[in-house]
């Protein structure tokens, strides 16, 4: 079994929202880049699975923040995959300040991806198995598993095409588009505060360059739930409760 591994980061100026703080949306991306930095450095990143015309894809994740730290701050993040099954993977991470104290947990669900026919490969297969295998690690999740979200009932529904800024290496949507979407259709004053939050989100269809994009936002008393959905289908679905 292998062992986590620790990532150093500080908050750079564009990271900052209003608040001197680092944004939601921010802290999120470090997070996913890590993945990404990790699984490379480990022989199945992207650059080693493009090779065979396979990438990752995340499905689901759950993000805890107890706060958001200020401009310019240091603090790390460790990350470890602690399962896999034949269809979706999971990866983990702990976001703590210099002082070792845990301030963010986050769980994500993976499957991998045959680029052409856009369907999952199964992770079990012996050559996969054998080389991602190795990098399990015995510790479970430091949080709650990402819940499954149903449809919501909008108040609120902006229309926005897919453009070139939006599209990532798998030619789809980046997540933190996705994410910036539906956090823009909040008011300023949830973001004043800096309150521990937790997020939720689905990813369920692709969303490709040219389409034209509906976002849907209700508000309900104790969460914000989010739906943005293409030609009448649902892509993304997200709760974001505050705590």
């Amino acid at each position: 079994m292998a062992e986590k591994t620790h990532y150093a980061y500080r908050v750079d100026p564009q990271w900052v929202d209003f608040t001197m703080r680092a944004s939601v949306a921010a802290l999120t991306n470090a997070v996913l880049s890590v993945a990404g930095v990790d699984a490379q450095r480990k022989g199945f990143g992207t650059d080693t699975l493009n090779k065979e015309n396979f990438s990752w894809v995340l499905l689901r994740m759950a993000v805890e923040f107890d706060h958001r730290p200020e401009q310019y701050t240091d603090f790390s993040i460790t990350t470890w995959v602690s399962d896999y099954g034949r269809m979706m993977s999971t990866r983990n991470f702990t976001v703590q300040d210099n002082e070792g104290k845990i301030f963010g947990r986050v769980v994500t669900q993976w499957c991998m991806i045959d680029l052409t026919t856009r369907r999952p490969i199964d992770l079990t297969t012996p050559t996969i198995a054998e080389n991602y295998g190795k990098y399990l690690v015995e510790c479970p999740s430091p949080t709650e598993a990402p819940k499954r979200l149903g449809a919501i009932d909008a108040q609120v529904k902006v229309v926005r095409d897919v453009v070139y800024s939006d599209i990532d290496f798998n030619r789809h949507v980046n997540t933190l588009r996705y994410l910036e979407m539906m956090l823009d259709r909040l008011p300023l004053e949830r973001f004043e505060q800096d309150r521990p939050l937790r997020l939720d989100v689905n990813f369920q269809h692709e969303c490709r360059y040219g389409q034209t994009l509906e976002i849907g936002y209700e508000e309900r008393e104790e969460c914000d739930l989010f739906e943005i959905s293409s030609e009448g289908t649902a892509a993304v679905r997200a709760r974001l409760e505050w705590r």
